[in-house]
């Protein structure tokens, strides 16, 4: 919060200009990316611009603030999906070190959000750790706990696991334990003998040669041509970068990359007749 760098929070009409380019790139899934200042980007913004958005996209995830369970039933109405909600690390400790301030403090809260979530009815969960925040290997494992508990309990949800490694970012927090690619591709194959159905989704914060040679060991997920400024479809403006990511190809150039690998880079698999 304390960090001098230009904010932005992107009104109607820029959102319009950015879903029509996202459109025209090939994509039918997006995942909507906020802070957490509940004033700005809260309950009033989400309700207004889900329903614009939802006209252009078959499937919308969000990665906002955790809220309240009544919450997540309104925007379901309105056509949300699926929520990312990532603890960052299950080590209390760690947590409050990096916590210091607002709602975001409740590490409780922040844990019980994929329970609101599914009592909700949303149709997709994903959790996840910061790696390198804490001890990689302890928060992993609670990660895997976590889902296990999950599918255990809310058994009509399904569920994603995303890799999030730090990366370069404004604030320069050096991580406390760092995971090689050898050491994650260790984990990618972990996490899918595991759980065979999961969802592992895997982000442009990794390299497209690592992207590559992992697709065949169960990533089901991937994004391309992520942009980390708010309105950096339509206005590619990179001082409002909010971090950098490794793999900068076209989205044409990823799919072409899923051929190569034998797969079928799907654009599209739902719609919303299946929600019933």
């Amino acid at each position: 919060m304390e960090n001098r760098i230009k904010r932005k929070t992107l009104s109607k009409q820029e959102i319009a200009l950015e879903c029509d380019v996202i459109k025209q790139m090939g994509f039918d899934n997006i995942l909507l990316v906020t802070g957490e200042h509940e004033n700005k980007v809260g309950m009033k913004y989400f309700n207004e611009v889900i329903p614009e958005i939802k006209k252009h996209f078959s499937y919308l995830a969000m990665e906002v603030q955790p809220l309240d369970r009544e919450d997540y039933a309104t925007l379901k109405q309105h056509g949300l999906d699926a929520v990312m909600v990532y603890q960052e690390t299950y080590h209390r400790r760690t947590y409050a070190e990096h916590h210091l301030r607002g709602n975001k403090m409740d590490f409780d809260y922040r844990l019980d959000t994929p329970d609101r979530l599914a009592q909700a009815g949303i149709d997709k969960i994903g959790i996840g750790s910061l790696i390198g925040l804490e001890e990689w290997r302890t928060d992993c494992f609670y990660v895997a706990a976590h889902l296990q508990y999950l599918e255990s309990r809310y058994w009509k949800t399904r569920y994603s696991i995303s890799f999030p490694r730090l990366r370069p970012c404004e604030g320069a927090l050096q991580p406390k334990s760092v995971m090689t690619d050898k050491q994650l591709v260790q984990l990618i194959c972990a996490y899918r003998l595991f759980n065979n159905e999961v969802e592992l989704s895997l982000s442009t914060r990794e390299s497209a040669k690592f992207r590559d040679h992992v697709y065949p060991l169960g990533i089901t997920s991937i994004s391309a041509a992520s942009k980390t400024q708010p309105g950096g479809y339509a206005n590619d403006e990179e001082e409002l970068e909010q971090f950098a990511i490794s793999d900068e190809r076209s989205a044409e150039l990823v799919a072409a990359s899923v051929k190569r690998a034998g797969m079928e880079p799907v654009w599209k698999d739902w719609h919303q007749s299946y929600s019933g």
